[in-house]
């Protein structure tokens, strides 16, 4: 069975192709100044045209999403809920919903239609989810102050959770050391959560960002290196 993973992150796209469960190819393509515009679009038809796959799975971590409890059923809402936190262009963006049962919440988050519409014209099974609620189900927490960071390229994904309740999570682009330590403590203190009483876990691209990393252990006590991505072994939190 030959089943195609794809990952889009606000600057790139990672795809794996996996064959009975082995991955046997991985790419990364990444948006700089010099790319052209429709660069990702691009190197989306070369990936969707390289072979016949059984199955997709995609992922989204872009940063157009809202967090709401499980049942929350105005989903013709979703757009204006999503627009409290990022511009939405209604015309060119499909709103999907993922439910985390697990924590009992639900996300709403848009993926551009284009991408969409290129993916479910291959007429094979398909399976959409946002990041957020794939990095959510693989958390296993216990009962204090826990703080859970999922590092992509430029790009990182945090939970804080406190007695197996979801405080915050939030999606954002990381560019720098300031940038991201500025976001952790910010948000801890607006939470309040001590930094000595909380336990932090860090997942995903650690090594790529093992500056980010040193930083932050400067200032916390209690970090953990949960895993690091591997080269065609891991995709997301699997």
């Amino acid at each position: 069975m030959n089943v195609l993973n794809l990952l889009f992150t606000k600057d790139g796209l990672i795809s794996q192709i996996a064959k009975n469960k082995s991955i046997v190819e991985e790419k990364s393509y990444f948006v700089d100044e010099e790319t052209p515009e429709n660069f990702i679009s691009q190197k989306l038809d070369e990936v969707l045209g390289k072979q016949k796959f059984d199955e997709i799975q995609v992922i989204s971590a872009l940063n157009h999403f809202t967090l709401m409890p499980e049942g929350f059923s105005e989903h013709d809402a979703g757009f204006d809920l999503i627009a409290f936190n990022a511009p939405v262009d209604k015309e060119n963006e499909e709103l999907m919903l993922s439910v985390n049962k697990k924590f009992k919440v639900q996300f709403y988050y848009t993926f551009p239609k284009n991408f969409y519409q290129k993916i479910k014209n291959l007429d094979i099974p398909v399976h959409f989810n946002f990041s957020g609620e794939r990095f959510l189900n693989s958390i296993q927490n216990k009962s204090n102050k826990e703080i859970h960071i999922n590092l992509y390229h430029n790009q990182c994904e945090f939970f804080a959770i406190d007695d197996k309740k979801i405080i915050l999570y939030n999606n954002l682009d990381v560019n720098s050391e300031v940038d991201f330590l500025y976001f952790v403590m910010f948000t801890l203190s607006k939470i309040g959560f001590g930094i000595n009483e909380t336990s932090f876990f860090a997942y995903g691209e650690t090594t790529e960002n093992e500056t980010f990393i040193s930083e932050l252990q400067k200032f916390v006590k209690n970090l953990k290196i949960v895993f690091d991505n591997i080269p065609n072994k891991n995709f997301i939190l699997n």
